[in-house]
Order: C-alpha cells, then structure tokens, then sequence
C-alpha cells in the first residue's frame, strides 16, 4: 500500500487551499448584481453650494444634466465596490467616446480637469462590479446611451418645470419623470449658499444588461423638502 507522507499530506493541503483562493478570487472579480442605478446630475445645484466647482479644461459644461455614474447595487440596498484592482481605468479603451464622455460626463470638481480623473474613480468603484456584463468599453457607452434615451431636462420642461431658480413640489418632479419613463424615479437633493434644498441627482434604476429601465427594487436613503428649488446654470 502506498504510504501518505507527512510532507505529501501537507503539500495537497497547500494545494487544496491555494486552488480554494484562486476560486474566491474569480467570485470577487465577476461578482452578481441585481441591477443598476443610473444617476444623472444637474451642474446648476453642484455649483450653488458653499463648495462651488470648476468647470472642465474643455469650457463649460451645458445646462444640461450630466452622468454621475452607472452603479450595480443589490437588492437589500448594498452596494460591490472596487471588484478588479488588475483591471484600472484605461483611457485608450474609450478613445472613440470621448467626445461624448466630455459632453454627457463632464467633472465638476476641483481643480479643473478633463474628466479622465472622474471616470477613472467611476470605473474602478463601480465599473470594475460589472465587468460579468459589460467590459470598460461597453460600460461607459451603455452610460452614454441611456443618457441618450432619456432627455430628462426636456422631460422636466414639458412639465413646466424649468431650470430657473424657481421652486417646485418634489410631487411634481417625481410625476413627470414617471409619465414619461413609466418607473418611479429617487430624486436626490441638496442645498444652496443659504441653506435651501434644491434638485440635485435623480436616480434610475437600470437591467443587469445596463440597457433598460425597470421599477426600482430599493431606493437610497436621504429626503428632500417638500418643494425643492431648481437653479440655473
């Protein structure tokens, strides 16, 4: 009969353990998600704070929203986050959208920047937890087309609902968006120079394909007043 070593013994035990790690490390880096939140921003209430912005190298944004990011999230309102530290943020794998990036997803931040920066921190958060779906390429263009679909600044505009620093009931807001996609949206807010809530991220809530609306299956905590301002830009 063949006789297991000590050193044999403890050698498979390596290897076992060395081929279990391997296996949860693949886990991590195609991790599941049960769907997307598509956030969109309105640059008038990122720069009506006490913090204020910067506009990119490449001028002024339009008075426009513009794309935060597109998050895969979970359905008991957690949240993956930096799933694949060997795949970075590659500009040169988007080199053919770029001028749609810098249209559609622009930085505000300070200093100013040519978004590089910004989407780099959006793909290595968010991204990188998709890649089961979606490579970089493929994230950010489905970014880009479903900010495409959505003319959410129209959408509020035929509602009477205008960029003026005029306020609006929260009611209003959330019922024109849902007339016009068919799904609740989440509305974030935050507040101005003097304190004063105002409008400022609208969240959608996207397929695992990132390419269609669905109903939202948790929505984020936070709240806004009542009736929240919406200033221009």
């Amino acid at each position: 009969m063949a006789r297991i070593t000590r050193g044999g013994f403890n050698g498979s035990s390596i290897l076992i353990k060395l081929l279990v790690l391997q296996s949860l490390s693949m886990l991590s880096l195609g991790q599941d998600f049960d769907f997307f939140y598509f956030v969109l921003q309105w640059p008038g209430s990122y720069c009506d704070t006490k913090q204020s912005c910067c506009y990119p190298t490449t001028g002024k944004p339009d008075a426009d929203f513009g794309i935060h990011g597109l998050w895969p999230n979970y359905k008991d309102g957690s949240y993956p986050s930096n799933c694949d530290p060997n795949d970075p943020f590659d500009q040169s794998k988007i080199s053919d959208l770029i001028s749609r990036m810098q249209q559609n997803w622009p930085t505000l931040a300070c200093p100013s920047g040519s978004g590089s920066t910004f989407w780099a921190h959006e793909w290595d958060k968010h991204g990188t937890c998709s890649e089961s779906v979606l490579d970089q390429h493929g994230y950010f263009k489905s970014a880009l087309n479903l900010k495409s679909k959505l003319d959410l600044l129209q959408i509020l505009e035929s509602a009477g609902i205008n960029p003026d620093g005029g306020k609006y009931s929260l009611s209003s807001i959330k019922s024109a968006v849902e007339r016009a996609i068919g799904y609740n949206p989440w509305i974030e807010c935050n507040v101005d120079e003097s304190g004063n809530s105002q409008l400022y991220q609208i969240y959608f809530c996207i397929d695992t394909s990132g390419s269609n609306f669905i109903q939202c299956p948790v929505l984020p905590h936070g709240k806004c007043d009542s009736t929240v301002e919406f200033p221009s830009f």
